[in-house]
This record gives structure tokens, sequence and C-alpha cells, in this order.
């Protein structure tokens, strides 16, 4: 008996009983596409929580006081100058100043810091133009090296200039959220908005950002600092200080440098707990990327379940089936039919409930992978599709191994007599 034989037998066999194949094959289907499915929305969720990290710029170093006791009143939440300001009682710390930023500046102690940008944010503001008003999330007052250390390019217009901060011009940039809620369709650009009042000139609209998490990062408006202070805020203590390190490979090095200017300015030793912290972009991306990558295994561990027990079915179908042709087994063998060839036929219909089921799958989950998922756009992982079809095949084989043996050492005599 040839291969292609033992093929057609084993097709035969499993046509017989269609919707117990079907069924046999749906285990599998739901393992194989449950495992690529979770693995791409870990995948898909991992590289927007990098996207959303490498928006704030990789090279960046965010300082925001700390202060021990007392609860906070946020200011800016989710970008880089998202200090808030701290309205509960507090240890004795100094607050970060302008004075404090202008130390990062000096080269002589902080070679590897490329720019500087202090921070005040207002909290919410009211924007109102002609009869539209607007509740801004953001506000933030800062200088233009800002804008090249967050990563916010200006679509249209431009950003203000250093100019604009000595001066003290109430000029402003906006994101793509406020400039449709207050101007709709209009262009923007040299027309007047009321923020909290205050009249300020629009100079620029930032590109579009997107969501991060439960924060429009686009429902923002940038000022510079003085006209803020000025207008705003008062002449107060920074939100957070924004450091531009010269690159993506000094970023540690001045992370060192500005620690030790702070130090030093503040009065910090060795024994006493700093009154600020820096957020390091690059050490929290890795951490993020090491953190997603677990939580991605840990899915797929668990959708592998599902395969494990689509290979249990395999067996109990299986054994079933050799019982229920245990006479024609014993025909054939009778006839001249070798174990091998017996062997082989019920190993090659376990192998091919195991194969369909997995082809199956793999087109479930690249047909699932097209839609997001809780606002997350899966990424198909090229890795999960063949490891998990390989991990099906091989099921069909272990799991279809004990019944195809136990068919093929049936012996003539005892199969023809079974009923």
């Amino acid at each position: 008996m040839n291969q292609l034989e033992i093929l057609r037998f084993a097709l035969r066999g499993l046509l017989a009983n269609k919707l117990r194949s079907a069924l046999t094959t749906l285990g599998i289907l739901i393992g194989v596409g449950a495992v690529i499915m979770l693995v791409a929305v870990g995948e898909g969720s991992s590289r927007s929580i990098q996207q959303n990290i490498q928006q704030l710029g990789a090279n960046t170093l965010t300082i925001s006081p700390s202060f021990s006791g007392g609860g906070g009143r946020g200011g800016l939440g989710g970008g880089p100058g998202g200090g808030g300001q701290n309205t509960g009682p507090r240890t004795q710390a100094r607050q970060l100043t302008l004075a404090d930023a202008e130390a990062l500046t000096d080269k002589s102690v902080a070679p590897s810091v490329k720019s500087v940008s202090p921070v005040v944010t207002a909290g919410s503001a009211t924007a109102t133009h002609e009869a539209a008003g607007h509740s801004i999330s953001q506000l933030v007052g800062t200088y233009p090296s800002y804008f090249e250390a967050t990563n916010k390019p200006v679509a249209k217009g431009t950003y203000f200039f250093n100019d604009d901060v000595l001066s003290a011009r109430k000029v402003v940039v906006l994101g793509q959220t406020v400039v449709e809620e207050l101007f709709g369709a209009t262009d923007p650009i040299g027309r007047q908005v009321s923020l909290s009042g205050v009249p300020f000139t629009v100079v620029g609209v930032l590109k579009e950002s997107g969501s991060s998490g439960m924060q429009d990062a686009d429902d923002v408006a940038i000022a510079p600092l003085p006209a803020v202070q000025q207008s705003l805020t008062g002449f107060g203590s920074l939100s957070s200080i924004v450091v531009q390190a010269d690159g993506a490979s000094a970023t540690a090095p001045a992370q060192s440098e500005v620690t030790a200017i702070l130090n030093q300015r503040h009065g910090i030793t060795g024994s006493s707990a700093a009154d600020y912290r820096i957020l390091n972009q690059a050490t929290l991306q890795e951490t993020v990327s090491q953190a997603t990558g677990t939580f991605t295994v840990l899915l797929a561990a668990v959708a592998a379940i599902s395969l494990l027990v689509g290979g249990i079915g395999i067996t109990n179908i299986m054994l079933v089936t050799v019982t229920e042709r245990t006479r024609e087994i014993g025909i054939r063998k009778a006839i001249g039919a070798p174990r091998s060839a017996i062997l082989g036929q019920f190993l090659l219909e376990a192998t091919l409930l195991s194969l369909v089921g997995g082809l199956s799958g793999v087109l479930v989950a690249f047909v699932g992978t097209r839609f997001a998922i809780a606002g997350i756009q899966p990424v198909l992982v090229p890795s999960s599709v063949a490891l998990a079809l390989g991990v099906s095949v091989a099921i069909g084989l272990f799991f279809g191994g004990y019944p195809a043996n136990r068919a093929a050492k049936l012996r003539p005599i005892q199969a023809l007599r079974h009923e």
C-alpha cells in the first residue's frame, strides 16, 4: 500500500463523520487563533505605548518636584510638563525655579545637555473666540526649545521664538482639538483667542498627536513662559523642567549631570532624600518594553491551554474512531495490510485534523487583526503564526499517536470478532 492510498483511506475516514471531524477541528482552530490573536494584541499594545513614549522624546529628561506629604492638584497630567501643583502639606523642600533651569544650561558642568525648557502649567483654562468656547486641559508656558524636546512639530504657522519670551508677548500655539473647537474650518493663524480672559494671538497649530490613554494630547495650548506667568499663574515655582540630551546615548550622562547640579543647588547630600524626581524617557521605554513582553508571553501561555484541550479532543475522537472501525481494521489486516499502513492512516487522520484546524485558526486570526480591539490595533507577529501552526501539527502527531498505535496492534482475528 503506497502513501497515496493511505492518504485516500485517511480522507475517506474523516469525511465519513463530517460533523465530528469539524467539531474536533474547531478545538484546534480556537486554540491557534487565540494564541496568534493574543500575541498580536500584546505586540500592538507594546508598540502603541512605545510610540506614545517616543512622542515625548527618546532623549528627554523631565524633572518635577517631589514632596513627601500631601495630595496634588494636577496641572498637566500626561505630557512632559506634567508636574502639577501640590497644595497639601509638604516637608521642607526647595521647589524648582527658573534659576535651577538656568543652572542646567551651563555647558561647563552639563556638557551632555542640549536644551533646557522650564515649564509652568495653569491647569485647565477656558479659551474663547467670538461665540465659541472650549476648556483646554493643558495650558503650558515654556521656551521655544520645548517643541523640539517633546517632539511637538508645528503643522501650520510657526512656534514662538526667544524674542517672544524676552518680550513676554502674548502669542500661543494651539493643538488640533482646540483649533477644531474654536475655529472649525477657519484658518486660526493671526486671530486672537481669550485664555481665561487674557487675549493671545495664535501663531501656530501643532501637528496632530492623537490620544494618549484617557487624555487628548491635542487638547493643548503652548505660550511663552513669561506671558503665562504674568497673566495666569504668577511668578512662582516651575511645574517641571524638560531637559533634552545631545542624543539617545547621552541621556544617562545628562541625567547624572543634572542630578549633580540640582543636588548641589538644593543642598542634598547622600543621607537626604531628593526633593525632585527625574523621569528618563529612554529608561521608561525599556521598562515598558520588558513589561509588555512578559504580558504578551503570559497571554500566549494562557491561550496555549486551549491548544492542549484541542489535542485531548483529538485523542478522544481518534479512540472512538478506532473502536468504531475495529472490524474494518481486521478485514484490512486479514487481506494483507501491513501494520505501518494502519498506523500511518490513523496518524495521518489526526494530523490532518490538527493541520486543517491550525490553518483555519491562522486565517481567522489574520482577519481578526484587521480590526482594533479595545482601542488597540493588533500587530500580526509572523513567528507566532509559525509557532502556533507548528504546535498544532505536533499536537496531531503526539495526541494521535496512541490511538493510531492501538489500531495498528489489533490482531486480525480479534478485530473480525468485534461487534
